[in-house]
């Protein structure tokens, strides 16, 4: 009866999510039906359990997602990222179209642009290249999640997407590692995507199928509109400048002992090491040097009615709206891991010693409360709160480096995350002005079977060869 509890609370929030409703409102809502359902008192579970995880997130991450979504914001507003993403649907024109859509959404979410300021960035010229080469323009969904929402956001060593930072403060570890697991998974994740889609183009060219006749969200680009925008090798900046910082700060000796006259203060620190928080340090470091720079090469190409403080005031605000959703739940999973009934299930997850290392396990773990959550920073923060000590000490019991267990972490929270009720998905869907039963299979299909897949191979390829 207790796990039906917590069953019916999770059933309860992916409806919830998948409607449309705010997981801020009623992810307490249904952590505290849960709770008064086994007995617990509902007012301590709200402020000892849910606020206290839900403050300790936000403390933790925030100086990622509000410098990420300014520097998106940044890029987005100054015509850079649009810059970017013209050049290479021009380099590589119609003939590889789809292929030129998915590389300009890599491009920009590697650098550290947000998912949905790429989503807007990229759009206006996949349709523009999907128009001239008559390709179905309900694959565009598709290639622009598999450019941002897969291999770019989990699996390449180094993306500054949170879903790369959180393992980090777990596992004392730093966004690189497991770079050459990360880099196959990346290349097999992108060739994977990119025959299930040119499959379906050429499925569709058989079948006489074109571009299609569409009226709702139909942007047009004139020609000399991107003669506006900065120049796209100048624009590459910013988003370099974050790649190489974040990493030469990531090998950089932090001094131990900058911590102790903070541990003097008496003050709750995130973490008792620096090895904790340094991949945070060098990521906060590359995100401020790419937005410095963005501001100081795209500053005259800001719109006239909306100047720096616009863009630097909207994308602060966004960075709430991202950070508070994704506290709210891990705040619901701190509550629902305190429940007498979840230790079934959390026993349930770490008997599964497949392989005989705690890789399937944490796996499988993250992947599902990804799915159940709609969110893969969500579902992996709450997966990582619960059992990360468990998997860290099992892995150091068999010889296991902390570095697989960052990245395995990561990619699984890529995975079933994209279900029809996540958040990213239904945003892409309503800018293309496309319905999931249109495009979904095409986003499932890159973003849901193909990461599982790779997941599941990288595990074995580790177990066989070892490699990090």
């Amino acid at each position: 009866m207790e796990v039906l509890g917590i069953l019916l609370s999770l059933a309860l929030l992916m409806f919830i999510a998948y409607r449309g409703y705010s997981v801020i409102l009623f992810a307490p809502v249904l952590a505290l039906l849960a709770a008064s359902l086994q007995g617990m008192s509902v007012m301590p579970a709200y402020t000892e359990l849910f606020m206290e995880r839900a403050v300790t997130y936000v403390k933790s991450f925030f100086p990622v997602f509000l410098l990420g979504a300014v520097l998106g914001k940044v890029m987005e507003d100054t015509g850079m990222a649009k810059s970017i993403a013209h050049e290479i649907v021009k380099a590589l024109g119609k003939e590889r179209g789809i292929l030129a859509v998915v590389l300009s959404a890599a491009l920009l979410t590697y650098g550290g642009v947000s998912l949905f300021v790429v989503v807007f960035a990229v759009y206006p010229f996949a349709v523009a290249l999907f128009r001239e080469a008559q390709i179905p323009k309900r694959l565009i969904p598709g290639c622009i999640a598999l450019g941002a929402f897969t291999f770019t956001m989990t699996m390449l060593p180094g993306t500054p997407q949170i879903q790369n930072v959180i393992p980090a403060t777990f596992y004392g570890t730093n966004t690189w590692a497991a770079p050459t697991i990360g880099f196959l998974a990346a290349a097999l994740q992108l060739g994977l995507g990119i025959m299930w889609l040119e499959r379906r183009r050429k499925a569709a060219q058989a079948a006489g199928e074109g571009y299609g006749n569409h009226t709702l969200n139909e942007p047009t680009i004139k020609d000399d509109e991107t003669a506006n925008y900065p120049h796209w090798a100048i624009s590459l900046l910013p988003l370099i400048a974050v790649v190489v910082l974040n990493y030469a700060f990531t090998k950089f000796a932090w001094d131990p002992s900058m911590l102790k006259p903070f541990q003097g203060m008496g003050l709750k620190l995130i973490t008792p090491a620096i090895k904790n928080v340094a991949g945070i340090w060098s990521l906060v470091i590359g995100l401020v040097a790419g937005i410095f720079l963005a501001v100081l090469i795209g500053y005259k190409y800001l719109p006239k009615d909306r100047g720096l403080q616009n863009s630097l005031n909207a994308g602060a605000i966004g960075s709430l709206l991202a950070i508070m959703n994704t506290a709210s739940e891990v705040g619901y999973g701190n509550v629902i891991s305190s429940l007498p009934g979840f230790k079934s299930i959390a026993n349930f997850l770490l008997d599964i010693k497949i392989g005989g290392t705690p890789l399937v396990s944490e796996f499988f773990t993250v992947n599902i409360l990804a799915g159940i959550t709609g969110s893969a920073s969500g579902g992996m923060s709450i997966a990582l709160s619960i059992m990360a000590k468990d998997w860290l000490a099992w892995a150091n019991q068999v010889g296991l480096s902390p570095e697989i267990l960052h990245r395995m972490a990561s990619i699984a929270s890529g995975g079933m995350d994209s279900l029809p009720h996540n958040g990213a998905v239904i945003t892409l869907l309503a800018v293309c002005g496309l319905t999931h039963v249109q495009s979904y299979k095409d986003i499932g299909v890159c973003t849901v079977l193909i990461p599982f897949l790779v997941g599941v191979a990288m595990i074995i390829l580790h177990q066989i060869t070892g490699i990090l």
